[in-house]
């Protein structure tokens, strides 16, 4: 919900409503969750939205856009957001930006802040072009405050035919029942030093006992040991979750660019001067296979 509190924090700096848009099915549940957070609501529904295609979604959201005339267009940080934000911006003839920390509205000009050098310094950035494009980081942004739930739900209609441009090969789902990896609030991650995907294993079971969500090194995932949804770095997901637990990751700048906002980085690695501890506020020079298990047993005595 912290895109929907950076919109309804940004359409008050900017004096303008606050539109929740809702592309694709639109569920009970979805719109009245969305309804407690805006002023309004638009709804796309049409039946070649209800399964995902990249040029179909953009296709949608420019003429939603194009009929709604926001200043400011906001979202999430998953994939398909990454990908729909710049080029929905080119279509619209406005400006677009990514993984955006902070947000502020001032004189029809939208600021965001985001990180730069692998998380050691912050860029600001004024997008003066409407509208203006952004994704924003997940667990960046505080929710949205409750409100008196909308009643004005209004039906976008859109004209879409079936793109034949782009031919989808394969599609592999994130696994259900499991909250998103942006999300997640303790990620344990593992690197090539584990050496193939059996020890991940194990480490699932750590993650199992905090809570935690699983996550790896651009090398573990390239090897096949895991999802390519695991992938953490510049080319994977980018991540800020209180604790963030590295068992045998290298620490490459790639990577550590994905966890720059992490509040803690904990790290396990037989490489003293691997470059992981220069990041971390919590490090152990050793092999892994020697403190999963124990630290596993403990923490469950501690939750007992």
């Amino acid at each position: 919900m912290g895109v929907l509190g950076a919109g309804q924090r940004l359409s008050r700096d900017l004096a303008g409503g606050h539109v929740g848009l809702i592309v694709g099915p639109a569920s009970e549940a979805l719109i009245g969750e969305v309804a407690k957070c805006v002023d309004r609501i638009a709804v796309v529904e049409h039946p070649l939205l209800d399964t995902y295609h990249s040029e179909t979604t953009l296709t949608a959201l420019t003429q939603a856009c194009k009929h709604l005339d926001p200043h400011t267009v906001l979202f999430g940080n998953d994939l398909p957001c990454q990908e729909l934000v710049p080029r929905l911006a080119h279509r619209l003839g406005g400006s677009a930006a990514g993984d955006a920390l902070s947000l502020k509205g001032q004189n029809e000009t939208v600021r965001l802040t985001r990180s730069v050098y692998g998380g050691k310094a912050q860029a600001t950035i004024d997008l003066h072009r409407s509208p203006a494009i952004i994704w924003v980081r997940a667990r960046a942004q505080d929710p949205a405050l409750p409100q008196a739930p909308t009643q004005d739900i209004t039906r976008v209609s859109v004209s879409l035919e079936q793109n034949t441009s782009i031919k989808l090969m394969d599609r592999q789902k994130e696994m259900q029942g499991t909250a998103r990896l942006e999300d997640a609030r303790v990620i344990i991650s593992g690197g090539r030093g584990l050496g193939g995907p059996e020890p991940f294993t194990q480490l699932q079971s750590l993650a199992n006992v905090v809570g935690g969500q699983m996550a790896a090194s651009r090398a573990a995932c390239d090897a096949g040991w895991v999802p390519a949804d695991w992938q953490v770095g510049q080319t994977g997901k980018k991540v800020s979750p209180q604790l963030y637990l590295a068992i045998a990751v290298s620490g490459a700048s790639q990577h550590i660019m994905g966890i720059a906002d992490a509040k803690t980085i904990a790290a396990i690695n037989v490489d003293p001067e691997a470059p992981i501890f220069q990041h971390c506020q919590f490090g152990l020079v050793e092999d892994y296979r020697k403190v999963v298990g124990p630290l596993r047993e403990k923490l469950i005595e501690l939750l007992a």
